[in-house]
């Protein structure tokens, strides 16, 4: 049974827009801690996304040391229990993860649009 690459095929048409127009090339696992942050309801801490991640504490620091550095995310110290750091959204990560999400409606579209395409092709 063969495999429908649909998903991966948009997922590389996002990728290539989002390297040709220069964002940040985030690692898999700093885009990971970013979907969980702004998809997933708040709060959010270095020790709650390692469990979900099911990777190190010092893993997840140094993806937010990058985000952080890219104003994606910020940390603050938890008032309530000053061991945890929580983890916010930011304005700047908004407007890149909605940038984002604009260009994978994007690449969907013209997938489907060129697919179409090759069906006329196809049918002459």
């Amino acid at each position: 049974m063969a495999r429908d690459l649909k998903p991966l095929e948009v997922w590389c048409g996002a990728l290539t827009e989002s390297v040709r127009r220069d964002t940040p090339d985030l690692s898999a696992r700093q885009f990971a801690v970013m979907l969980i942050v702004y998809i997933e309801p708040p709060p959010h801490t270095v020790r709650g996304l390692a469990a979900k991640l099911n990777v190190s504490k010092p893993a997840i620091t140094r993806a937010l040391d990058r985000l952080s550095q890219l104003g994606f995310l910020k940390r603050k110290r938890d008032e309530e229990d000053r061991r945890n750091v929580l983890v916010q959204r930011t304005v700047k990560g908004s407007v890149y993860l909605s940038d984002f999400a604009d260009m994978v409606v994007k690449a969907e579209l013209d997938l489907a649009a060129r697919k179409a395409e090759m069906g006329t092709q196809a049918a002459q």
